[in-house]
């Protein structure tokens, strides 16, 4: 499976392919309890074995993007709801550095929903 993932990101051009790189290491290393895998065909990190969060590149913009699973209990200026009535984003810009204080507190208020129980575990 790490083949899997590792072929999503290393076929991405730069600078896409750095930033999608950078966004993966500071997830997995939110928690011990964070593994990584892919469902459909993109880039899935779940806690205890359930997803809370994927990585993908925005067809229209070229722009990666944290897809957080449960986005409707997740409160942040920059994520955006779109059409979708359970899922946020989080869009990055590849050419500028992350914005690794926003994506903290996403991170903490997505992996809290599942430690505090308010997203129930398998």
């Amino acid at each position: 499976m790490a083949n899997d993932t590792n072929d999503f990101y290393f076929a991405k051009p730069e600078p896409n392919k750095s930033c999608l790189l950078a966004m993966r290491d500071i997830v997995v290393k939110m928690d011990d309890q964070i593994m990584e895998t892919r469902k459909y065909g993109m880039p899935c990190f779940c806690y205890k074995g359930k997803a809370f969060c994927y990585l993908w590149v925005d067809k229209k913009s070229n722009e990666p993007y944290f897809l957080m699973v449960e986005g409707k209990h997740l409160h942040h200026p920059k994520l955006e709801t779109g059409n979708r009535s359970r899922m946020k984003i989080f869009r990055v810009n590849p050419k500028q550095d992350l914005p690794i204080d926003a994506i903290y507190s996403i991170m903490d208020q997505a992996l809290n929903l599942y430690r505090n129980g308010i997203v129930r575990l398998k």
